[in-house]
């Protein structure tokens, strides 16, 4: 016997919400669908469709400025925690001695 997949319908408010968060937060697509209880690849989709229908240049540039600021942001992080760590294998190569 075969089982029937259950059909899950979003609503357009939810799709909406979904994209918009995928579109402008730090985490993956993947982690927000896991987060919202929505397959990725359906996630995709929804955000595949929304750029296809807002096919604005100035939209992509600015998603692209916001994307590099974030990564500079994080880029800045991981160097200063670099610099820490290798104060602190300094510090403890010394304890060793």
């Amino acid at each position: 016997m075969e089982k029937k997949k259950k059909v899950t319908t979003y609503s357009e408010e939810f799709k909406d919400s979904a994209v918009k968060l995928a579109l402008e937060s730090s985490q993956s697509t993947s982690q927000i669908a896991r987060e919202l209880g929505v397959n990725k690849s359906t996630l995709y989709t929804w955000v595949n469709n929304y750029r296809n229908q807002n096919n604005q240049e100035s939209g992509n540039e600015e998603t692209m400025l916001t994307e590099l600021k974030r990564l500079k942001s994080e880029n800045k992080r991981l160097l200063e925690e670099r610099e820490i760590l290798k104060k602190a294998t300094v510090y403890f190569a010394k304890i060793a001695k």
